[in-house]
């Protein structure tokens, strides 16, 4: 399973609740572009409209520009393959809201793309967003444990 693509800031803005395995509607010319380690997951998000998940914003160049078509856009929407029963549980999660504050303020973004089998395959993830000082507690942690290891490999 080679990671192709990764959204590096979701771990850092984000908290994931949940995580999806999906596969991805994509054009040969968006294949070979991927496989090339070309692309950004920078600001998209997942969308659900009738019952079809699609990936929205994410910017995949085209992998030779002289012999691409003049209409293709970088940043069109792609569908999603999920199972039925997989988006109907992201969606019941993603929107509910009430009981337990569950479901109020997650998103659906794209964590990484990789290959596996030969196929491209998304990992989407439900995630809620992080407040300020969560995001300058995360920093600080990370920093002392890499100064703890800084001081044990001497």
């Amino acid at each position: 399973m080679a990671n192709l693509i990764e959204n590096k800031k979701i771990r850092l803005d984000y908290e994931i609740v949940e995580t999806y395995e999906a596969g991805i509607e994509l054009l040969g010319l968006e294949v070979k572009s991927i496989r090339a380690n070309q692309g950004s997951l920078l600001g998209s998000h997942v969308l659900i409209r009738g019952g079809e998940a699609f990936l929205m914003n994410a910017d995949i160049p085209a992998y030779q520009k002289n012999n691409t078509p003049e209409s293709y856009n970088p940043l069109r929407n792609r569908k999603l393959l999920l199972h039925k029963a997989d988006t109907q549980k992201i969606l019941n999660v993603s929107e509910k809201k009430g009981s337990g504050g569950k479901g109020k303020g997650l998103t659906i973004v794209p964590v990484s793309m990789y290959s596996k089998n030969g196929k491209i395959k998304v990992e989407i993830a439900i995630v809620k967003g992080k407040k300020k000082h969560d995001k300058r507690q995360a920093l600080k942690k990370r920093e002392n444990d890499r100064q703890i290891s800084r001081e044990f490999a001497l």
